[in-house]
């Protein structure tokens, strides 16, 4: 347990003065040329600009023809759309309040011009029967698309409701007699830069709620997303191939992840989520089918997890290869949660067993500190790693779990082929074989 890296004498530093830096912080300083860092902060300068629109141009779907209830509003969308997208200086597509507008699969395409807002005040509605649905979007895994936009927000209290409920009871992980197939994610953002999502509504997605994928400079706030708890894959924000990313000051409930981080993440951060039903905060899976993942400089700073399945967790298929690195869990407070802390490098999602492998996804420099609550089965913490690649520079600090009420005995806290070291109190006892 003795301090073998950089990395574990940064982390102390930090933890003495009470501030963990992360992103430009000498701990998680990323690497790249100096070139890219200067290209970064130019581009965040214009993403501030999103944040503003006074004296744009607003295009209202109403004034192309959209209704609002009965029949599919889509050709109104896309001409207000491709008006403010031409437009040469900002622009506003307005959805009205107190409407419900019905909308088929939709792509938003860019480039623009100039920056666009989509102002959702109403609610929009997608088509409740999977007949209805083309199935090229089918196999997009889209319901509403932004693609290669720049400088973007979506915003305006409205609500995004994927009316999911038939694709959940023909799902395979409900009705295990029928094929698994694809089902669309509800908002669907690719290849964006200078994004900005906020005070939205969304809800009973067909699968993923929010997916975001090859997108770079994004900021995500206030959102209220949900679905039942047994709702299968409708993880509620997913992260993929992103960098530079806020997630912040939202409440996340749903059948499967509240966030899940997966391969080619970087500089991902969230902040304040409250998050419950579900299968708590996730990194991973990682590394399936022996492919290469990697996923670094992660922060989740200030997390409530209520009657989740998991709390905070990675997760690395055998087999993969790759790494898993400087990853911060800190402030969380678990509620009732049934696996609160776990690293699982064996992770097999199969009904055939998965053999022992020699490479793995590498976990290493992860950090849980300040994390409190209580756990709903025996199995507190539980940190599985790999024997061919075992995890290192694994910090617990101030951990304080108990067990819930109606949980006999003493929770425990496990460990295999795991590098770690302690500062301060971890209840319970981490015991390694």
């Amino acid at each position: 347990m003795a301090l073998q890296n950089s990395f574990f004498l940064c982390i102390l530093i930090t933890i003495l003065f009470q501030n963990l830096f992360f992103a430009k912080g000498a701990c998680f300083q990323p690497s790249g040329s100096m070139h890219e860092e200067e290209a970064e902060e130019e581009e965040e300068e214009n993403f501030n600009g999103v944040l503003r629109h006074s004296g744009s141009s607003i295009f209202s779907v109403d004034e192309f023809g959209a209704k609002g209830h009965g029949s599919f509003d889509n050709r109104a969308f896309e001409k207000a759309w491709k008006r403010a997208c031409s437009s040469n200086g900002a622009a506003v597509v307005l959805v009205p309040k107190h409407k419900t507008y019905r909308l088929k699969p939709i792509k938003f395409q860019g480039p623009c011009k100039g920056r666009v807002t989509v102002q959702i005040e109403g609610t929009l509605e997608a088509p409740p029967n999977p007949s209805d649905w083309d199935r090229k979007a089918i196999e997009g895994r889209y319901w509403i698309l932004f693609s290669t936009t720049g400088s973007l927000a979506v915003r305006g209290g409205g609500t995004i409701d994927g009316k999911g409920e038939k694709w959940w009871q023909n799902s395979c992980k409900i009705n295990e007699s029928l094929p698994c197939v694809a089902a669309p994610t509800a908002l669907f953002f690719k290849s964006c830069k200078n994004l900005v999502v906020e005070n939205l509504n969304v809800k009973d997605s067909q699968q993923i709620q929010v997916n975001i994928m090859r997108c770079r400079n994004v900021k995500v706030s206030n959102l209220n997303v949900s679905a039942p708890d047994l709702s299968p894959n409708t993880d509620g924000i997913h992260v993929t191939n992103s960098r530079n990313v806020l997630i912040k000051d939202s409440i996340i409930g749903t059948g499967d992840d509240c966030i899940s981080i997966v391969s080619g993440c970087r500089r991902i951060t969230a902040r304040n989520i409250v998050c419950g039903p579900g299968h708590g905060i996730s990194i991973g899976s990682l590394g399936f089918n022996q492919t290469r993942a990697n996923v670094s400089n992660v922060l989740v700073d200030g997390a409530i997890l209520k009657g989740t399945t998991n709390g905070v967790r990675i997760k690395t298929w055998q087999g993969g290869r790759g790494y898993a690195r400087r990853i911060v869990f800190q402030n969380i407070e678990m509620q009732n949660v049934k696996n609160p802390i776990i690293i699982d490098q064996n992770y097999c999602d199969s009904e055939i067993p998965c053999s022992q492998q020699k490479n793995a996804v590498a976990v290493r420099n992860v950090v849980y500190r300040n994390i409190k609550g209580t756990s709903r089965s025996e199995d507190a913490m539980t940190l599985n790693c790999s024997s061919s690649v075992p995890c290192q520079g694994v910090l617990l600090s101030n951990i304080d779990l108990v067990g819930a009420e109606g949980v006999e005995g003493n929770v425990t806290a496990v460990c295999e082929n795991l590098r770690w070291l302690q500062i301060g109190k971890v209840v319970p006892r981490l015991i390694c074989a």
